[in-house]
C-alpha cells in the first residue's frame, strides 16, 4: 500500500523504515501535521498514518475519503482525536496500536514524581549557577504514602506494581478491577474517598466523555492539601484552569504533566525563538512546583520499535483480508 505519514520526526522515519523494510508498502513523510489544510496530500495513497496531535475530524475524514483513501493507521494507543461514526459513514477502517511497552509510561510517570518531590530539576539549576544550598529542595519520604492510580490498565498496573516497590500504600480508580493490582494490596475506591485519601494521584486512564476534566475545580477541592498530581495520559483529563487555581491556593503541593489540552501547535516543536502564545501554558511554566515534558513518556527504543512494528502489520493485515485484529470500533 501507499502510505502517506503525517506528523513525522527524524525517529518516525528511522523506525516506520525499519518496520517496512520487508514489505512492499511505500511510505511518504510529512513533517506537517494532518489538517484541513493538509489533508488533500493524501491524494495517490491508500492510507493515511497519523500520530495523536493529527486532526481526524468530520471536514478532515471527507476530504480523505474523496482522495480515495480506505485505512487510518494511528501509531499511538489513543483515538480520541478520530470522529469515529463519521469515519464509519464514509467507510474507513480506523487501526491502531492497542498497546507498547506499558513500561515506558509508567517509568516516565515515577521519573516525573522523584524529580518533582525531591526537587531535581530545581537542583540541577541551581549547581550549574554554582548554588549549592538546599534550601527549598525539601521533599518527602514516598514509603508509607498513599498513592492513586486512576486507570488501572497495562500502564496503571505497571506504575502501581512499582510503587508498590517503594513501600506505598496503594488505592484505585477504575470501572474495571485489575486482580493483579489487588494482588499487590490496591484498594479499589469512589471518587470522592479516593480523592480524599491521596497524597499522590497518578492519571493512566484514556480520554472519554467520562474521564473528560475528571481533575476540575470539584476534583481539586476534594483532594488533600499539598497533593501531588502526574498526568502522563490525555490532557483533556486535567482541567487546566482548575490545576492553576489549586496551584495558587497551595491545595495542589506538585504537578508533573506529559500532556496538555491545549498540546497540538506545541508539542514536538521546537518554539525556543518564539513567544508561546498559549497564556496558560505559560503560567503554569512560571511555577516551580510544576514539571512539563512534552509528551515523551512513550520514547524508548522498545516503545517506538513495538508502535512501528504493529503499525505496519496493521497495514499489511488490512491489505491481505481487509480486516484487523486491531481495528478500532
Amino acid at each position: 500500500m501507499k502510505i502517506i505519514v503525517y506528523s513525522t520526526k527524524p525517529y518516525d522515519r528511522e523506525f516506520l523504515s525499519a518496520a517496512a523494510e520487508s514489505t512492499d508498502h511505500r511510505l511518504a513523510f510529512l513533517e506537517t501535521r494532518l489538517t484541513s489544510s493538509t489533508a488533500m496530500l493524501a491524494h495517490g495513497h491508500d492510507a493515511v498514518c497519523a500520530f495523536v496531535n493529527d486532526q481526524l475530524d468530520s471536514e478532515v475524514l471527507e476530504v480523505l475519503s474523496q482522495a480515495g483513501i480506505k485505512l487510518i493507521a494511528l501509531r499511538c494507543a489513543g483515538f480520541n482525536n478520530v470522529d469515529l461514526p463519521a469515519a464509519k459513514d464514509r467507510g474507513f477502517t480506523v487501526v491502531r496500536v492497542p498497546q507498547y511497552s506499558p513500561h515506558a509510561v509508567a517509568e516516565f510517570a515515577v521519573a516525573l514524581l522523584l524529580t518533582l518531590n525531591r526537587n531535581v530539576h530545581r537542583a540541577y539549576g541551581r549547581t550549574r549557577d554554582g548554588n549549592f544550598t538546599l534550601d527549598g529542595l525539601l521533599g518527602f519520604d514516598l514509603h508509607g504514602r498513599t498513592v492513586g492510580v486512576v486507570g488501572t490498565g497495562k500502564i496503571g498496573c505497571e506504575f502501581a506494581k512499582i510503587m508498590h516497590g517503594f513501600g506505598c500504600r496503594l488505592v484505585g480508580l477504575d470501572v474495571h478491577r485489575n486482580p493483579t493490582c489487588e494482588q499487590i494490596g490496591m484498594k479499589y475506591l469512589e471518587l470522592e474517598e479516593f480523592l480524599g485519601c491521596t497524597d499522590v494521584i497518578s492519571l493512566h486512564c484514556p480520554l472519554t466523555p467520562q474521564t473528560h476534566h475528571l481533575v476540575d475545580h470539584h476534583a481539586v477541592e476534594r483532594m488533600k492539601p499539598g497533593v501531588t498530581i502526574i498526568n502522563t495520559s490525555r490532557g483533556a483529563v486535567v482541567d487546566t484552569k482548575a490545576v492553576i487555581a489549586g496551584l495558587k491556593s497551595g491545595k495542589i503541593g506538585r504537578l508533573g504533566l506529559d500532556v496538555y489540552e491545549e498540546e497540538g501547535d506545541v508539542f514536538f516543536e521546537d518554539l525556543s525563538n518564539r513567544v508561546i502564545s498559549d497564556d496558560t501554558l505559560s503560567r503554569l511554566l512560571t511555577f516551580p512546583n510544576v514539571l512539563i515534558t512534552s509528551h515523551q513518556a512513550f520514547f524508548t527504543q522498545e516503545a517506538l520499535t513495538q508502535i512501528a512494528e504493529t503499525t505496519i502489520r496493521n497495514v499489511s493485515e488490512f491489505a491481505a483480508t481487509a480486516q484487523c485484529q486491531n481495528t478500532v470500533t
